[in-house]
């Protein structure tokens, strides 16, 4: 009898093994919002925002390293995941009254942001406007500094048609416009994406999402260089080798405004490092964090 050569099944389940978490939802100033926690509820607080039509499962791979030394809660951002989904364009002020909510709800005055793509968007904008909620602040892959209509385009396209037609394909080109290996798009991860999409209603919440995507709107909430310059908190900014949104010289642009700043760049991944290769994600990213 033959060993089999067929990949090992990865599943959100099989990285969440032996994991002590939970899921569950707190009122944020009335938005009913999904989280997954793990840590003490006792140690520094670290709240993991993601992408754009994202949800907390992009950080499944990083929740038992981080919860050995931070209460670290991964949330569905407004409008997204599992998140109560009002009717309205999702602007960056949006984001960050949910996210002021989401520390009241928690019981913190502040906390360490760590924000992929759109999450490290509004984790700047947090630093910028709200310093006083900020201890430490981590911007991976983040947008709002750039504004290049292609990826735009292409991904309020991708993002339209799985959330119009949630089939199995079309969600798969949404995940897999994330990764550099297009084999990381595992069958349980398109299925936990699939099922939020299929949600009555997310065609439209979609069209709020994607409003970021639009130029006039984007660029009235972009992250200015001044305002980069201005933030005072201890910063770690991570790219790739392969980001589809932006080369590893404008994310290096973007540490080098931030004082004091440390900039990294991971080979071999595309917009999900923290996913891709978390093995080295979770060091680089709790070193600094832990303050080495």
């Amino acid at each position: 009898m033959t060993a089999s050569t067929s990949p090992p099944f990865s599943s959100v389940w099989s990285d969440l093994h032996g994991v002590p978490f939970t899921q569950g939802y707190l009122d944020a100033g009335g938005i009913r919002t999904r989280y997954l926690s793990a840590g003490d509820p006792g140690q520094p607080l670290l709240l993991l925002l993601h992408g754009v039509g994202g949800h907390a499962e992009a950080y499944v791979r990083n929740l038992a390293a981080h919860g050995k030394h931070f209460w670290t809660v991964a949330i569905d951002l407004l409008g997204h995941g599992w998140t109560d989904k009002p009717d309205v364009d999702y602007r960056l002020r949006h984001y960050a009254q949910h996210l002021r909510d989401v520390l009241a709800a928690l019981d913190r005055k502040k906390a360490h942001l760590s924000g992929e793509s759109l999450g490290g968007w509004l984790a700047a904008w947090m630093a910028v406007h709200h310093p006083e909620l900020v201890e430490r602040l981590v911007l991976n892959t983040a947008a709002g500094w750039t504004a290049h209509p292609e990826v735009m385009t292409r991904l309020k396209t991708i993002s339209t048609a799985a959330a119009e037609d949630p089939s199995w394909e079309r969600i798969r080109a949404r995940i897999e416009f994330l990764m550099y290996d297009k084999a990381m798009v595992t069958d349980d991860l398109i299925e936990t994406r699939r099922a939020i999409y299929a949600q009555p209603g997310f065609a439209r919440t979609m069209q709020h999402i994607m409003c970021l995507q639009e130029m006039s709107v984007r660029r009235e909430d972009m992250i200015t260089a001044d305002q980069y310059r201005s933030i005072v908190a201890p910063s770690l900014v991570v790219w790739t080798s392969h980001d589809p949104t932006a080369t590893p010289a404008e994310g290096r642009q973007i540490a080098d405004m931030i004082p004091d700043s440390r900039y990294v760049v991971m080979n071999e991944c595309g917009h999900w490092p923290q996913y891709e290769n978390a093995n080295e994600f979770n060091r680089v990213h709790l070193d600094f964090l832990r303050g080495n």
